[in-house]
Formats: C-alpha cells, structure tokens, sequence
C-alpha cells in the first residue's frame, strides 16, 4: 500500500507541475496584434487594385468548377470511375490515386491551350502592350477552341435554342454560357460511350464464372469473389492502364 501511496503521489505532482507549466505557457507567448482599418481610397490606383484582388480571390474560390467544366477533368475521372466499377474492386484504386491522375493527365492536355493563351494574352497584358479587356478577349479564343472540338453540333444547338439566340455564323462567337454546358453533355456522353466499351469484357467474364459455378452446384459462392482475379489478370495481361490512358489523351488531339 505504501507503494502504492507514493506512486499516486508523484503523479499527482507531475500533474500539478504540468498544470502550472500549461498555464504559464500563454503568458510567455508574444500574441500579435491586427489592426483593420477601413476608410477611402487616396488615389483611383488604390480602389483598382482592391477591385483586381477582390477578383482574383472569386475566381480562386470557383477554380475548382473552371476546371471541371472547361478542361477535359470530367471526361477523364468519369471513365475511371466506371473502370473500378468494372472491375468491382470497391474502393481501389482510392478516389485520391484516381483524382491525382486525372489532374495531372488534365494538365498535360491542357498545356498547349495554357502556353497559347499565355503568350497571346497573359505575356502581353502583364507588359502593358494590350488591355485587360483584350487580354480576356484573345485568352477565351484558345480555350473555346478547345471546347468547341470537343462539343457536338447537337449539344451546341440544344442550348441556342433553349436561349432563343440565333446560330452565329462562326462558332467562335459563341458566348461561354452557352457553350459550357454543351461541352459538359458532350463529355458525359462521350465517358459513358468509353465506360460502356470498358464493362463488355468484365461482363462476359462474370456470365463465365457465374455459369459455370451454377453448373457445379456452388450456389452459396459469390461469383464475383472468383471473377475479381480474372478480371484482374485480363486487365493485367493487356496493360489496361496504358491502353485506357492512350485512348483517353489521343481522343482529345
């Protein structure tokens, strides 16, 4: 018992000295001050400024929606999507590997849209040679570029009629809240086409396994616990990852 005493004890002390240690600790830490001062601008130059930050954050907060619906990202992580489903390996690979990959495979398509728009119009506004309403202008041009080869006729005119506009006569004039949601249907059709393509194989080998596990009486056996190392080794065997990632960066050149 007298062990016991004194263990209690010393951890009664540490405690207590802990204790003490955590609340000195505030007192010893320098906490800065922030002064926020809101009054008017001295010069025109300020209140632009302000206006151009106040932009650049909007357009930080709605980056993850640009490059979604303008890039070739909703192609991309669909068709693996409906790969893992294909496959029935449930969560893998993990939606961080998959989402990593499509950023970056989106990256590299895009690049030469980001290097054009950048020497016709970044390069140019930021040397003061053109304004920035020019620079938007000549910017956009690249990317609907991009977009328009990528949406069909039908879904571009869908939405002209739905806002009664008249079909210009070069595609180029269309406006982007027209054009965007276009590209975005074309798109999910185009990766469902691609998904569709990628389940036939995996499908015959589950009407394989299942057939033949019905044949011997295996009613109790899940088939797709012996279909998963088929698919695994079908996909394996054909480099299913070089094939899918090849198809989907030459269908957008």
């Amino acid at each position: 018992m007298t062990k016991k005493r004194v263990v209690i004890l010393v951890v009664f002390f540490l405690l207590l000295m802990l204790g003490t240690h955590v609340q000195a600790a505030p007192n010893t830490i320098p906490i800065p001050s922030i002064n926020m001062e809101v009054g008017q601008a001295q010069q025109p130059q300020e209140f632009v400024d302000s206006i151009r930050i106040l932009i650049l954050l909007t357009i930080l907060t709605l980056a993850p929606s640009i490059l979604i619906l303008f890039t070739s990202f909703t192609r991309m992580i669909i068709v693996f999507s409906l790969l893992r489903s294909a496959l029935s390996t449930q969560q893998t690979p993990p939606n961080q590997v998959l989402i990593g990959l499509a950023l970056f495979l989106t990256f590299f398509i895009m690049s030469p849209v980001y290097y054009q728009v950048k020497e016709e119009a970044i390069n140019p506004y930021l040397e003061g040679s053109i304004t920035q309403e020019q620079a938007i202008k000549t910017g956009s041009q690249p990317i609907k570029e991009f977009m328009l080869e990528q949406t069909r006729e039908k879904d571009l005119a869908l939405f002209i009629n739905i806002s009664q506009e008249e079909f210009p006569k070069d595609r180029s004039d269309v406006t982007f809240t027209t054009l965007v949601p276009a590209f975005v249907i074309s798109e999910l059709k185009t990766a469902f086409q691609i998904g569709f393509l990628l389940y036939i194989p995996f499908i015959i080998i589950d009407l394989v396994v299942s057939s033949i596990l019905m044949s011997m009486g295996m009613f109790m056996l899940p088939p797709a616990t012996i279909a998963l190392p088929f698919k695994l080794l079908l996909f394996i065997l054909v480099d299913g990852w070089h094939l899918i990632v090849k198809s989907l960066v030459e269908s957008f050149i």
